[in-house]
Parts: structure tokens; sequence; C-alpha cells
């Protein structure tokens, strides 16, 4: 009896043991799959999920397997981070497999991209902690390739912001005189055309009659009489001002030789009451408040003259203070200051810039297409206008132009310096920090350009680095450009995309290869390897970078 006891308690000792004492096996790839595959690229990382299904029986209750995720590629391997797994029986945080009924864990991988892991493995490596007892495992491949399309956003091709000329090839000035009346009358008295403003008004029509570069555009008479009155005399003797005005004026141009002065139009007011009321409102006249409500309360003239010389006590001041002010005749003159033409321009802007105002140089830029002549121009606006913050930051855009982003962002910073608020220098600063890479710093300054047309086009270049598909599409709203169509086979909508690929102003490498893309994810063998043709004639290296995508994976590319 005793015997047969202790056969029993052996035997369920062993069986305790099941699960404990032998060694892990080796993990297989069948155990694995990983999401997505082949892996793809968000923004600018290569993010992936490995699922482990692990069968029953094989987890020992008593390991601790650290998997470690490593993508491998030709010249060296990229770790993850790792994860635990173990046996029910161990005291740690990992994921838990039963032995009995195994179970299923998860081994994330993300990290950022370069171009050298186009052609690559996803592997995992494991570690073995059994009571103490380490021990390595197979490397287990569970994933392959890398599809890098989101990487295709480019701050490169992003056009900078220009801080804009405020050149004017036509300036219209206006020059103001008053003739003002005595009571009821519309005789023009010698002291009012020797007033300062009329002689001044006078000299600047015969400067610009002997102007080349000047035009009399017109003079207008606009003449009105004080609201104390019958309104139908008011009517009369206003119309009789302007008459009177229009008349001496003809005659003075006359006398002047001006023939070329545009037209003289005219207009009268039969009583100022607005102007009435504004001088009264500015007045410190006695019970000005019951005046205005009077002019607020009766809308007839007549009306509103009759209640007002009812309040005696304070007509006599108004008749005093107010009313000779709105009798008048008010001339105006306007002249256009012609500008240099664009030809002038241009030859000053290459053999003698000094002969320019800052404003003159700043657009004698954008009258050339050729970006070493606008770097050229900008070069001589910093020189002679060293305290403008628009020629540095004008520079700096032909230097990013260039790819010459130390340049620019020398440029940038000085203008800055010289203009802390301008929306278009925090642009360009934004623009240099998404090609160096410093997306938070990209994302503040870019913020700040809000207002500015190209901060969209930042913005949405921004977002795709993010991985951010669906933000980067808003922010691109209608732009016509390869970011823009990129967005948009980033998110599955292909027709959207080759609509915008089809009408990019002016069409490159990228832009043809981008159509490839589409052909590619749409079943279109001819499309891919039409773009493809084209985008190699404009970069031979793109031959290869296309041989190695897996977008092309199914297709020929023997003839590219």
């Amino acid at each position: 009896m005793k015997k047969n006891v202790l056969i029993l308690s052996l035997g369920v000792a062993l069986i305790g043991l099941t699960g404990c004492s032998k060694k892990v096996g080796e993990f297989q790839s069948s155990y694995f799959s990983t999401n997505p595959t082949p892996i793809e690229t968000v923004g600018e990382n290569v993010p992936a999920t490995v699922t482990g299904t692990i069968p029953a029986k094989f987890m020992q209750k008593n390991a601790k397997v650290t998997v470690t995720p490593v993508l491998t590629y030709a010249d060296g391997e990229t770790k993850g981070a790792p994860v635990v797994i173990q046996g029910e029986n161990v005291r740690a945080n990992g994921q838990v497999v039963s032995y009995a009924n195994g179970g299923t864990v998860q081994v994330p991988f993300n990290t950022k991209y370069n171009p050298e892991m186009a052609e690559s493995n996803l592997c995992l490596d494991f570690e073995v902690d059994q009571n103490g007892k380490i021990y390595g495992l197979p490397r287990v491949k569970v994933g392959y390739g890398i599809i890098a399309t989101s990487t295709l956003a480019s701050a490169e091709t992003i056009h900078p912001a220009i801080a804009a000329d405020k050149f004017q090839r036509i300036i219209n000035e206006k020059y103001n005189a008053e003739i003002m009346f005595l009571i009821n009358q519309a005789i023009i008295r010698k002291n009012q055309v020797d007033a300062p403003d009329y002689v001044d008004l006078n000299k600047r029509l015969i400067e610009a009659n002997n102007a080349p570069n000047q035009e009399i555009v017109g003079v207008n008479i606009q003449s009105t009489a004080s609201p104390d009155g019958t309104l139908a005399f008011n009517t009369a003797l206003a119309e009789r001002r302007e008459e009177v005005t229009t008349t001496f004026m003809e005659n003075q141009l006359k006398k002047d030789n001006i023939t070329n002065f545009g037209e003289i139009t005219s207009s009268f007011t039969p009583e100022d009451w607005e102007g009435f009321k504004e001088l009264v409102e500015k007045s410190n006249i006695q019970d000005k408040d019951l005046i205005l409500a009077v002019l607020q309360m009766y809308k007839d003239p007549n009306q509103r003259e009759q209640e007002i010389k009812n309040m005696s006590s304070v007509f006599d001041e108004l008749a005093k203070e107010i009313l000779p002010k709105l009798r008048y005749s008010k001339i105006q003159a306007s002249i256009n200051i012609i500008g240099k033409s664009d030809e002038e321009i241009s030859n000053l802007a290459a053999n003698n810039p000094k002969a320019l105002t800052e404003d003159e140089l700043l657009y004698a830029a954008t009258l050339t297409n050729n970006n070493a002549q606008k770097m050229a121009i900008y070069k001589k606006a910093t020189d002679l206008f060293p305290n403008s913050y628009r020629a540095y930051n004008n520079l700096g855009m032909t230097e990013y132009i260039e790819g010459n982003y130390s340049a620019a962002k020398s440029d940038f910073e000085k203008a800055k310096k010289l203009d802390p608020t301008s929306k278009e220098v925090d642009m360009n600063m934004g623009l240099i920090e998404l090609v160096n890479g410093n997306y938070n710093k990209a994302n503040e300054y870019i913020g700040s350009a809000a207002g500015v047309p190209e901060a969209n086009d930042a913005l949405g270049v921004y977002y795709l680095t993010q991985g951010e598909v669906s933000k980067a599409n808003t922010a691109f709203g209608n732009a016509k450009t390869n970011n823009a169509a990129l967005a948009k086979i980033l998110s599955k909508d292909y027709s959207a995309a080759q609509a915008i690929l089809s009408a990019v102003p002016n069409p490159d490498a990228t832009t043809y290869y981008l159509e490839a893309i589409v052909g590619a994810r749409t079943n279109n063998e001819t499309a891919v390897v039409s773009n493809l043709k084209k985008a190699v004639a404009l970069d031979p290296s793109i031959a290869t970078q296309a041989r190695n995508n897996l977008e092309f994976a199914n297709y020929n590319l023997s003839g590219i």
C-alpha cells in the first residue's frame, strides 16, 4: 500500500513539472503575422505590429522570453523596443501565455525611416530566461520590405513666401481747398483765392501740368449752403455757388495754360446737415445735446431749422460759430504721379541700382523669372537698404529655391531680427525647420504664418511628415502640387490624385513618379511604364529607385 502511494506521489510531481523543466522550443515564422505586409511608412516613420499566435504546450510555465524586433537591411539593422512574453508561473509584467492553451502576443515596432531600409526584412530575436538560465533562440523573419511612398512629401518643393514690394506705378494724390462764402452770397472774395490752401492747390496744378510724369485726372467741386433760411432759398444759393466756383476754376485753368485736366465735375448740397451735426458734436456749445436730439427727432429740414431757431439761447452761438463754416465750395484736384516703366526699372537695377527706391528695386526682381538674376537684385537691395527685412527675406527665398538652405536660413534670421512680426519670414523659417526635420519648431513657425498663401502647402507637408493624412488634405485645399497629390494617394483617393497631378503647372520627375504609383495602385500597367520613363528622362536615378520600390513589384521594369 505504501509503495502505491509513493508511485502516485511521484506521478503527480512529474505532472507538476511538465511545462517547467523543458527548454522553450524554437519559434517558427508561421506563428507570426505582421500588419501591414509589406511594411509601409507612415509619415517618416516605419510602424508595424507583429501578432504572434503561440501554440498550446509551447510556452514553458517558468520561462520569460524577451522578444526584440529587428529591421535588417544591406548595411545594417535597427532594433525596436523589446517586449516580454512569459509563462504563467513567472512573476513579471510581460504578456502571459498559457502552457495548456497557448495565447496571442503583440510585438510593436517603430523606427524612423531612411532610404537604406527600402530592401529590408523584419525579424524577431529571442532571449530566454528560465530560473536564471539565459539562452538565445534562432532569429525568425516575420515581415519584409518597406513601401516608403509617404516619405516623398517634400518641403524643398514649396515656394517660400515673398515679402512683397509696395511699388505703385501710378500714385494718386489729392489736393484740397475751400472757398468760403458770406451769408446768402455766392461771390468769390479775393481773400479766399489768396488763402494758403487755394494757393497750394493752384501751384500743384501748374506743376503737374508741366511735369512729364504727372497728369491731372480731374477737378471736383462740391458746394453747399448752411441750414438756416428756407430749403428753396438754400437750394438756389448752393447751386449758384457751384456755378460760380466752376466758372472760376475754368477761367483759372485757362489763365494758367492748363489744357489737360481731365474734366471738371461739380455738385451741390442745398443744406449741409451732416456737416452741421459733426461741427456741433465737436463744439462746446451749451445745450448741444438738445440740438443733436432735434436733428434726430425731425427729418424735415424746414422743421429742423425752425425748432433750432426756437432755442434762442443757443441760436446766436450757432450763427456765430457753426453756420459760417457750412457756406463753402470745396475744390479737390486729383493728380497721378506716374512712376518709371518696367524697362527703366530693369535697366537701372542692372546698371545703377542706387537710382531706385527700395520698393522699385524689390519690384525689379519680380520682372525676371531667372532665379539667379533675382538673387543678384535682392543682394543689391540688402547692400543699399541694410535695414530692409523684405530684402533679406526675398534673398533667402532665392537661396532656398537654389537649395542653399544654410544661406537661406541666415538670410531669414536677419529678416526676423529686422521685423519679428513678419508672417512671411515666419513661414520661411518654418520651411527651413521642415527641411532640417525639426518638426515641432516648424509647426510653431508655420502656425504663426496663418494667412500667408504658401503656409497652407507648408502645413500640409508638416501633417504628411506626422502621418496625419486627413489634416494634410484639408490644409492643401485646392492646391495643384506634388505634395497635395501625395496626400490623396495616401488616403487612397486615386482619381483625385490623378486630377491634381494632371494639373501641376510645371511637372517634374516626382510628378511622373507619383503618376506611376497611381497607375500601379489602379492596376494600369501602361500608366506605370509611360510615367516612369518620363520620370527617368528627367532624373535617371529614379530608375534604380523604381526597381527597388515594392509599389511596382508586380510590373516588369526591365525597359525603364
